[in-house]
């Protein structure tokens, strides 16, 4: 337990939070005080911070912590809410594993300490991170919203002498968002196992991200539980109106996300005053769900929810294609960024397991897998840090279909994520095209990785692959990246080489008679080609 006193030490004055017991125990063993303090300072003294740029010296402010949020989907904020104690201490169960996860993965993976000028000398810090986690209950409208603000503290310690210093905010900050997609997979994972729930996205937006819901939650409760969206709904377009008189032209996406942003911060109401207890905060929101949907819709969540997973687990297998997902990432990262670092990939792959998994569990590692498989195989380097994608790589031989991103990066009246995924779409059509060609072939196809319905607690035994004899892992049926890659390159080099006979034969013969169109032709007869596409999919799963 983190009490004020601790906190204020820690994250105000950059000291031990147990300073006021060391600073006793220095005092009675002879110490000046001025001693006592400085035995307590973390690294440097805030007092020190003084700019040397100028002749007189200036104050800065110092910045001794972040802030990081963790928040479930609005889903989950409902089910919490309106649901009974057994369900609601679940779903804070798994809010905490997914956030302590988070956490460590941020701590070993991500955060380092800086030290000498400039913060040149870099390097893993010693202990991990210092956070005190605060857990909130409501929003400001006085809505459902289970959320913790965990505040990081910016001392660490250096891993060679055990010196205090302060950690690399860049580093930090850079990899927010993918610390935030594994939150969210980490959140699934957890829920997914614990309640046997099952997750489906849905379009907030026309062409932005979908979100990930838990399937059978009644979606009219989202606007009972969402009032500040629709707040800054109405106030964008006297926002909008007016940059477009001072403007001349109506705003572009960057112009677009500032104005959202200016309508949040003009909209968003003070915080409440009021101190209610959960079990009275719950009450109230059940009584005005009630009262808005009906008893029957806030009652029977629970069921619906375990009627839905059950629907959902019936028509979608979860398979994760490491080949396929390498490409989908690689695709959307690039028309949306064009150039990329590594922390994208890494975010657009976590992205990709949600959409796909569906709160199935991972392999740990599969994300960076992905990641690894998608620079090494259709990525080149842009300029000294960035890296953008490798056309050819994507289509190693056909180069007339190189040009079916550009047009897609071009075309500015879709937003980003539409244009990114009519580009995974069409790769992804592309490699199961080959995939054809290489089964017409009578090649074995290692590329699919079955996620199996069966608990993380009764793991499947070994199998082995069609001819091979290959070992699959017993979770997740995971083919090595090696033989994905060599199956893949093959497949694509069979491809190639049947448009290249299908065009002499072309030229030879001339072009080929139309026909009527007529019955489907038995299976040893279909020719490989791509087939239309009986709609628009996410992450692979129809």
């Amino acid at each position: 337990m983190v009490t004020e006193r601790q906190a204020e030490l820690l994250l105000g004055e950059g000291r031990h939070p147990d300073a006021d017991r060391i600073e006793r125990e220095l005092l009675a063993q002879g110490k000046t005080p001025a001693q006592a303090r400085r035995a307590t300072v973390l690294g440097r003294p805030i007092e020190h911070n003084r700019s040397p740029k100028t002749d007189k010296a200036k104050e800065r402010t110092p910045w001794l912590a972040f802030d990081l949020t963790f928040r479930p989907p609005p889903t989950a904020h409902l089910a919490w809410a309106l649901m009974d104690d057994r369900h609601r201490r679940v779903l804070e169960l798994c809010d905490d594993i997914a956030r302590d996860k988070t956490l460590t993965w941020l701590g070993d993976a991500v955060a380092e300490i800086r030290w000498k000028a400039g913060g040149k000398q870099r390097a893993r810090v010693k202990d991990g991170l210092i956070v005190a986690v605060f857990r909130h209950y409501e929003s400001r409208a006085g809505k459902p919203l289970l959320h913790h603000h965990a505040i990081v503290s910016i001392r660490a310690r250096r891993p060679h002498d055990g010196k205090w210093g302060n950690l690399s905010a860049d580093s930090l900050m850079a990899h927010i968002v993918a610390a935030d997609t594994l939150y969210l997979l980490y959140f699934m994972e957890e829920v997914s196992a614990r309640l046997g729930w099952a997750w489906e996205s849905r379009e907030v937006t026309p062409g932005r991200r979908p979100v990930m819901d838990i399937a059978g939650i009644d979606r009219r409760l989202i606007g009972w539980q969402s009032t500040r969206r629709q707040q800054i709904e109405d106030a964008l377009p006297v926002l909008t109106a007016k940059y477009e008189e001072r403007q001349g032209h109506a705003p572009g996406e960057r112009a677009s996300y500032a104005l959202a942003c200016q309508a949040a911060d003009q909209t968003r109401p003070p915080k409440r005053t009021e101190l209610l207890s959960l079990t009275e905060l719950r009450e109230r929101w059940r009584t005005s769900a009630i009262r808005a949907f009906g008893a029957c819709t806030v009652y029977r969540l629970a069921e619906r929810a375990r009627a839905a997973a059950a629907a959902v687990w019936a028509r979608v297998r979860p398979v994760v294609d490491i080949a396929l997902a390498a490409v989908d990432v690689a695709a959307v990262v690039y028309v949306m960024r064009g150039a990329f670092k590594r922390h994208h990939l890494l975010a657009e792959a976590r992205r990709h397991l949600s959409y796909v998994l569906r709160g199935r569990p991972h392999q740990a590692g599969l994300d960076e897998t992905i990641v690894q498989t998608a620079i090494d195989d259709y990525t080149r380097p842009a300029s000294r840090r960035m890296m953008t994608a490798d056309l050819r790589a994507l289509y190693p031989r056909d180069t007339e279909d190189q040009a079916v991103l550009r047009p897609l990066t071009r075309k500015r009246t879709a937003p980003p994520y539409e244009r990114a995924r009519l580009a995974a779409d069409a790769l992804r059509v592309r490699a199961q095209a080959v995939r054809r060609a290489d089964r017409l072939g009578s090649r074995t196809r290692p590329h699919a990785v079955a996620v199996p319905a069966a608990s993380r607690s009764h793991p499947r035994p070994f199998r082995t692959g069609p001819k091979d004899g290959r070992l699959l892992e017993p979770e997740t049926g995971v083919d090595t990246v090696e033989q994905t890659r060599r199956t893949f390159e093959a497949a694509v080099k069979l491809a190639a080489r049947l448009q290249d006979g299908k065009r002499e034969r072309a030229v030879a013969h001339g072009p080929w008679p139309q026909s009527a169109p007529a019955a489907a032709p038995p299976p040893h007869t279909q020719q490989p080609g791509i087939q239309p596409a009986l709609g628009r999919t996410i992450g692979g799963v129809t």
